[in-house]
């Protein structure tokens, strides 16, 4: 069956062409119809492949989206596997719609039409040739297509006078696309509506000559209409919020030239307002040179409480609870109290569900409780005030454990409806638990009396200037768009900080919809942190807060790794491993003169010997992450492909990218009303790595000044007497690293289970 090819004799006129169009496609139809009646028997025929030849200008996937039959697939290549075992979950089937044959040629005759291409031809070939499956190919011959040879705009002088004529969608020399047409009016529309012409209309006359029917003449007929400006405003349903609160969200003033953009982010304003549920600004049908406009709200109530559950592998069991009241004192002001539990029952389910949260001081219940004011307009609208103040326990697995309590006060400015700037001091007393290793091995401080006063309560005080914009569709889980993070910190004795340091960090992510219910998403991350002086040590030259240094590994960050795990490392080992002899043997590890002499060799220890390794943190951070995520139709699942890679360097002189780690890995997520819960599965492509390995110190025995209670006794496992010992507090970075965690090529053991709720970016 074929159809196309009308050509017109005279006139150049749209309207006969198109009746001709319209009466082929009738006619296709009705011809076809009686045909397929006669087939319409039984069980229809499964659509087993349908594809398309000829066509040079659109893609597949485009002119497959036009028409009506669809072929059956797999629901995603990621699913592949399971298709190929015949499960059906993981298959679209599909059937032939023969009704809809001859109807989907009429479909592409227009698809091709409204893009310029008024000969183009479509033919089909059905392939019968096996039982209760068929194969369509659509045979499309294009022909040449209509291009524009000239464009004139009549009556444009406010566009021409305001130069907003260029960039336009329709360019002379491209096709005659009824689509970019209505983009090229409708643009040109806008943009007099956003300047002040509110009854703005553009109307389009396109001719093709007919001793030139491949060229179009198109003009566009401008009708400005009158020029306004915005009147007085009207208030409704404003209850608990005063008129002046109203009027500030609004990005205009009476006598302000009208903009149809600016009464679109008037509404966004409002229901910006944490009390506000509906906005609505309306303006009357009929208007001259002022334009009257009447906001018509909705008000929620004022004070809100929520609640909340949580496990996850790194945090464990957690709880939180906030209350909210969203006009203090009028004026919208907002203030909330949030208290929130982490770590609840993480020693005993450190083995299991809970294996990323730590155990001993890493595992205690960690808290925080704070007080957050906002205050939604100073001086401009555009401009907010934010007030906290908070007091918290917060461990990082095997790093520190931290009690602080301080202030945060920040001042937001809007620099258009995706975009803010953010400059915040957060002054923090603050005092570190656990971080005696770090101490240690990332700045060389090893004595009691050094990592005393880095432990003891000081001053943590950056000023903090952020840069946010977001272009994505939506805040839990986006599908489309994009967005990015700027942040840099500063402190020193000038911020009253006793750690001084400079901080830089940037995250960029993207998402885009690559086929229905599936989603590509990317992300990148670098940071970079240098060190200052620690002002209550003399020798505390380049010491930086272990909070503000940079960690890698976990459920949103390089998924192969458990939490922080990713980075410079550790090893910690009781000295009593070392010096006596090992099991079923007389030999130790190492002579005590080695220990006290940091010669010490502990590579015969096996893995289990050590405690878990300990994550020091680096100065520069680099990761990478990219997600296809495909939705389960008719389901709430959602299935996600990942590769992860990142890097974290002890110094920035230190950094090769052959260090970053490429852990692929795949995960399940349910879309609940509170965001999406996730299960991800990363692997390790690595085997082990080489870490430095820290223990105690200890010295010989002195019976004149010593506590007999404090003497280890060191035997040989014949028990033959080598010395008496002492054990210090001090520690002891051994030089030789050794190899840990090596595993064959495969090996379950660089398996990584996160489960957490929200997406990983």
């Amino acid at each position: 069956m074929k159809c196309g090819g009308l050509r017109r004799s005279c006139g150049g006129r749209r309207l006969g062409h198109l009746l001709a169009t319209a009466a082929c496609a009738a006619a296709l139809v009705a011809s076809t119809a009686e045909a397929l009646r006669a087939q319409d028997v039984g069980t229809p025929p499964r659509l087993a492949d349908l594809d398309f030849v000829g066509n040079r200008t659109f893609p597949d996937d485009s002119l497959a989206v036009a028409i009506v039959n669809r072929a059956s697939r797999c629901r995603s290549f990621v699913l592949a596997p399971f298709c190929w075992v015949g499960l059906g979950f993981a298959r679209d089937e599909r059937e032939l719609r023969e009704r809809d044959l001859a109807g989907d040629i009429a479909r592409l005759l227009v698809y091709y039409a409204a893009r310029g291409f008024r000969e183009a031809r479509v033919d089909t070939v059905v392939d019968r040739s096996r039982p209760h499956e068929v194969r369509v190919r659509f045979v499309i011959e294009e022909g040449r297509p209509v291009r524009v040879d000239s464009i004139r705009f009549v009556d444009a002088e406010p566009l021409e006078r305001m130069g907003l004529l260029g960039g336009l969608p329709l360019r002379r020399g491209g096709r005659l696309s009824r689509i970019l047409l209505n983009a090229t009016r409708d643009t040109l529309a806008t943009r007099l509506r956003d300047r002040g012409y509110p009854r703005a209309e553009v109307f389009i006359r396109s001719d093709i000559p007919a001793e030139s029917p491949y060229s179009a003449r198109v003009t566009f007929d401008v009708d400005a209409g009158p020029y306004a400006r915005f009147g007085p405003v009207t208030l409704v349903g404003n209850v608990r919020l005063t008129d002046d609160v109203i009027l500030r969200q609004l990005p205009f003033e009476q006598g302000d030239e009208y903009s149809r953009a600016l009464i679109l982010e008037g509404q966004r304003n409002l229901y910006g307002v944490g009390l506000v549920t509906y906005a609505q600004i309306s303006e009357p049908e009929v208007v001259d040179s002022i334009v009257p406009l009447t906001v018509t709200i909705t008000e929620g109530d004022v004070h809100r409480v929520r609640t909340g559950l949580g496990m996850s592998t790194f945090d464990c069991g957690n709880a939180e609870g906030r209350w909210e009241s969203r006009n203090l004192f009028g004026g919208a002001r907002r203030l909330q109290v949030r208290a929130r539990l982490s770590n609840v029952f993480a020693d005993g389910l450190s083995g299991s569900v809970c294996n990323q949260a730590g155990v001993g001081p890493f595992g205690g219940l960690n808290w925080l409780v704070s007080a957050d004011f906002a205050q939604p307009w100073v001086y401009s609208r555009n401009t907010s005030l934010t007030v906290g103040v908070f007091g918290e326990r917060q461990s990082l697995q095997d790093v520190f454990v931290r009690r602080a309590v301080g202030v945060d006060v920040g001042l937001t400015r809007r620099l258009d409806r995706s975009t803010t700037v953010t400059a915040a001091f957060q002054p923090q007393l603050t005092t570190l638990d656990a971080a005696d290793v770090f101490f240690c091995t990332s700045f060389l401080l090893c004595t009691p009396q050094d990592i005393d006063v880095l432990q003891a309560a000081n001053w943590l005080s950056p000023v903090v200037v952020s840069l946010a914009r977001d272009r994505t569709n939506g805040p839990l889980n986006p599908t489309r768009g994009y967005a990015a993070r700027l942040d840099v910190e500063y402190a020193d004795e000038l911020t009253g900080s006793n750690f001084s340091y400079r901080r830089t960090s940037v995250q960029v992510s993207g998402y885009r919809e690559v086929g229905g219910g599936q989603v590509l998403a990317a992300r990148l991350r670098g940071g970079w942190v240098g060190a200052g002086a620690f002002g209550p040590l003399s020798r505390g030259s380049g010491v930086i807060h272990p909070q503000k240094r940079f960690y890698g590994g976990g459920p949103n960050s390089v998924r192969g790794f458990g939490q922080n795990q990713l980075g410079p490392r550790v090893l910690t080992v009781d000295v009593r491993r070392l010096i006596f002899p090992l099991p079923d043997t007389t030999a130790a590890v190492c002579e005590p003169a080695e220990v006290m002499a940091l010669t010490c060799d502990a590579s015969p220890l096996s893995d289990g010997d050590f405690d878990a390794p300990r994550p020091t943190g680096g100065q520069v951070i680099l990761e990478g992450n990219l997600e296809y995520r495909v939705h389960i139709r008719g389901t709430r699942f959602e299935f996600a492909l990942f590769a992860d890679a990142g890097g974290v360097w002890a110094d920035a002189d230190v950094v090769r990218l052959s260090d970053i780690e490429v852990t692929p890995g795949l995960g399940f997520r349910y879309q609940s009303p509170v965001g999406p819960i996730r299960v991800d599965l990363g692997y390790r492509t690595r085997g082990g790595e080489r870490l430095q390995v820290v223990t105690s110190q200890l010295r010989p025995f002195d019976p004149a000044t010593d506590d007999p209670a404090d003497r280890v006794q060191l035997r040989r496992g014949d028990q033959t007497f080598v010395a008496d010992y002492v054990l210090l507090d001090d520690l002891a970075l051994l030089g030789p690293r050794v190899d840990f965690g090596t595993s064959p090529a495969f090996s379950l053991s660089r398996l990584q289970l996160h489960f957490s709720i929200g997406q990983a970016f």
